[in-house]
């Protein structure tokens, strides 16, 4: 033991042993993310314009002065749009921790096990064959309809792959993965041929979509999909305990009190609602589910208890940094953001994946 805490990086050990400051430091981080997030884009706000728009809303007067544009952008435009960043950067990364806690594999995230596919199948089906049901369905439930498709797809697949993976009462994690493969491809089809027979307008909004976009998100849009994401980011860090105690294996979960079978459930459950709403809204934003949770495993260890929340916390500031790029490197165009977050994963990851030192956290 002591031979193998000694080939650890002494740094990296002592940084780790001070949890509650790097958790402050990635909340001060996602917050001043959030105010660049706020000023930034086509038209310039300044911190201080900002703070006096926030807060006439509660009736108080701030002496920095602002115009009618620069309301509108930042309330308008820009606060939902961040809002709703936050929140799907948080599900996708904390969704992708809790399925490497489940098939306890570093390398399985949404989109790797068909979640992601599923999802946007949901979605795209939706979008392409479900105009007849708006004319049947009550207006009030009408903004529902696409992460309920998303949401619907994503738990089919989630719960097709668990059931394939489990081979007389044992999880075969590898069969997870393959079968996660192999449907992946299949949902990618039938994408495929609901994106051939989808008209001109159809076309142009779901390629866009498919590789990611925050750009038409409005308090509209926020509010149906608001309780789809905050219910996984509120049930998931409860099962954080029966998450560490699941990684030592099943009989021992099982032997420490830990009802196994409910774990899976709920966390397929859950992941699949978090994947399903972060897809309808804005689309398949690759590596953040794989990426986050090894960034934080490197911070802060592999505790769920912790690795939950801080999974959180750098999921919504990456999906703002990468929303950031995306209004601001090709003004007055717009990049989709899962290019950006792909250009910003997938080095990363290569990295992970050369030092496996690193990887494994030694």
């Amino acid at each position: 033991m002591n031979e193998l805490v000694a080939d650890k990086p002494q740094g990296l050990l002592k940084f780790r042993s001070r949890p509650e400051l790097i958790m402050a430091g990635l909340g001060m981080l996602l917050f001043a993310t959030i105010l660049l997030a706020i000023c930034s884009g086509a038209v310039s706000v300044t911190p201080g314009q900002v703070a006096s728009i926030l807060f006439s809303k509660l009736g108080i007067n701030l002496p920095w002065e602002y115009e009618m544009r620069d309301e509108l952008v930042v309330m308008s435009l820009r606060l939902p749009r961040i809002l709703l960043g936050l929140l799907v950067g948080a599900t996708l990364a904390l969704s992708g921790a809790a399925l490497q806690g489940l098939f306890r594999n570093p390398l399985a995230d949404p989109a790797l096990v068909g979640v992601s596919s599923g999802a946007a199948l949901g979605a795209v089906s939706f979008i392409v064959a479900g105009g007849a049901l708006l004319g049947v369905v009550p207006d009030g439930i009408q903004p529902f309809l696409l992460p309920l498709a998303a949401f619907g797809g994503g738990l089919i697949v989630a719960m097709l792959v668990y059931r394939i993976g489990v081979v007389d009462g044992q999880t075969q994690v590898a069969t997870m993965l393959l079968a996660g493969i192999a449907i992946n491809s299949i949902c990618t089809a039938l994408i495929g041929m609901f994106i051939f027979n989808s008209d001109d307008q159809q076309l142009r909004d779901l390629t866009f979509w498919t590789m990611g976009s925050l750009a038409r998100n409005t308090w509209a849009i926020f509010f149906p999909v608001l309780p789809f994401l905050l219910i996984p980011c509120i049930g998931l860090p409860f099962l954080a305990r029966a998450m560490n105690a699941y990684v030592l294996g099943e009989n021992e979960a099982g032997h420490l009190g830990f009802n196994v079978e409910q774990l899976k459930k709920l966390t397929i459950i859950l992941t699949s609602m978090a994947i399903g709403s972060a897809v309808a809204v804005s689309g398949i934003i690759a590596f953040v589910g794989l990426v986050v949770p090894h960034l934080a495993r490197l911070l802060l260890g592999s505790d769920h208890r912790r690795l939950l929340p801080s999974s959180i916390l750098l999921g919504s500031t990456l999906i703002l940094v990468a929303d950031i790029i995306s209004r601001t490197a090709v003004v007055p165009a717009e990049l989709p953001i899962g290019v950006v977050t792909s250009c910003i994963g997938g080095p990363f990851f290569l990295w992970l994946l050369i030092n496996k030192r690193t990887l494994r956290g030694e």
